[in-house]
């Protein structure tokens, strides 16, 4: 049966899931990166996430507020944990960012829960009617997006704070 699953699932769900283990890997390493280019894996993880979301479902546009409260929670939470090791170059247009595994296993389990969601709803289509299950799925969505959203907001935030140099 797992012979049957991964050879039904599309060459590009392999491709994404070698990109975002490279991502991973690369943020495993302290780096500094120009600050636009903190938005991109939250940026993709929130479509990844967003995709799955079906307003039409069981929760109908409530499946959106459960994603917010899931959101909302874990932003909040990242929020209160610290800066992580965030240094802002200005004049470079830089943030230096202490390397994590963190994001590496964000992303696995955004996409290992996408994934699965696919595979179960597939298999068993009634399971997108049993309440817990879409609530379960979209919260932790978004509590999966609001740590990525929380990271990056401490990140802008640092920049933000850091005074820019006068140019004599």
């Amino acid at each position: 049966m797992i012979q049957q699953i991964i050879s039904h699932t599309p060459v590009y769900v392999w491709a994404l899931l070698a990109f975002l283990v490279y991502r991973g890997v690369l943020a495993a390493k302290d780096r500094e990166l120009p600050l636009g280019k903190l938005f991109i894996i939250p940026v993709v993880m929130l479509v990844i996430s967003l995709t799955s979301m079906n307003g039409h479902g069981l929760l109908g546009a409530g499946v959106w507020g459960v994603w917010l409260a899931g959101m909302l929670a874990a932003v909040l939470v990242t929020w209160a944990a610290g800066d992580g090791g965030i240094a802002v170059n200005r004049e470079a247009g830089t943030v230096a960012l202490r390397g994590s595994w963190t994001p590496l296993a964000l992303m696995i389990a955004i996409f290992v829960t996408k994934y699965t969601v696919a595979v179960v709803s597939a298999m068993h289509p009634e399971i997108q009617r049993q309440l817990l299950f879409v609530v379960a799925v979209n919260g932790l969505f978004g509590v999966f997006n609001g740590v990525f959203i929380g990271r990056l907001l401490r990140c802008v935030a640092a920049y933000v704070r850091q005074p820019a140099v006068a140019l004599a």
